[in-house]
């Protein structure tokens, strides 16, 4: 399975949020890919407000503030 992560340089809340997708990846079998929204317009245009952006399986299942509950329980559902 396949996590995307929306982030961009400087931004504390996509670093804290790392932490937390490396931190259930331990636990959870997935390929984190993540991807600087400055690097295309379109991801800009799209996430620009929103960043950092979780993506499972081309859901956005949480933006903003990342948590390890909310993520744990989206992993679970895509597992099954």
């Amino acid at each position: 399975m396949e996590v995307y992560y929306y982030t961009r340089k400087k931004c504390p809340l996509c670093d804290e949020g790392l932490l937390v997708l490396q931190m259930l990846q331990r636990k959870y079998s997935y390929e984190l890919i993540e991807k600087d929204i400055d690097e295309s317009d379109d991801l800009t245009e799209k996430f620009g407000l929103m960043i950092p952006v979780v993506e499972i399986r081309g859901k956005i299942v949480q933006y903003g503030m990342i948590d390890p509950v909310t993520i744990e329980d989206q992993l679970r559902k895509f597992e099954s």
